[in-house]
């Protein structure tokens, strides 16, 4: 499908450009004062990691990337890859771990990912938008500490350290956006 229009890029689409899929990261409107409007983004390779800054203008045409989702288990890492086992055939595969990005941050073992392939091969993994966590070391809120915008740094199980409320203790198992890595809910 060909997309057309600037207001048809947005976080999160998928498009293909110079036939290697792209994800949109960030997707800005610009209408500058005697010019045409421009769509500035941010676009990250699903199969190298590279992010390109490339600007659209008004009948600039880019096509939808054509993936193919699979049910996975992600199983475990090492220093240069992400492993996981296909949901169907059970067929364990890798993939660097410059193709996950700072998703990797919120995998834990034996949890249900969605695998994008193009053209056959698995190029990045897709998480739900919410995963729980727990956590496993968080300082004492200090009563009256609001300085910093009620907020304190804690650390999850798979060892990523985030920002939450002053409420959230260690041993509390969380909810948090695996697009923006913040704090989204208490369980």
């Amino acid at each position: 499908m060909v997309i057309s229009t600037l207001n048809d890029i947005k976080n999160g689409k998928k498009i293909t450009m110079n036939g290697e899929p792209y994800v949109v990261i960030s997707a800005n409107f610009v209408r500058m004062q005697q010019r045409k409007p421009v769509m500035q983004t941010k676009l990250r390779n699903l199969i190298n990691g590279k992010v390109l800054e490339i600007t659209f203008k008004p009948g600039d045409k880019v096509e939808e990337a054509d993936l193919q989702n699979k049910k996975s288990t992600y199983l475990y890492k090492d220093e240069e890859n992400v492993y996981l086992m296909d949901g169907d055939s059970f067929e364990q595969f890798f993939l660097p771990l410059s193709q996950i990005g700072r998703q990797i941050d919120f995998l834990k073992e034996d949890t249900e990912v969605t695998v994008l392939y193009f053209e056959g091969k698995p190029v990045s993994v897709d998480l739900p938008a919410k995963i729980e966590l727990k956590v496993t070391e968080a300082p004492p809120g200090i009563k009256g500490d609001t300085a910093t915008g009620g907020s304190k740094q804690i650390k999850l199980e798979t060892g990523v350290v985030i920002n939450a409320p002053l409420f959230v203790k260690e041993g509390d198992v969380i909810k948090v956006n695996t697009a923006t890595g913040e704090y989204a809910e208490r369980v």
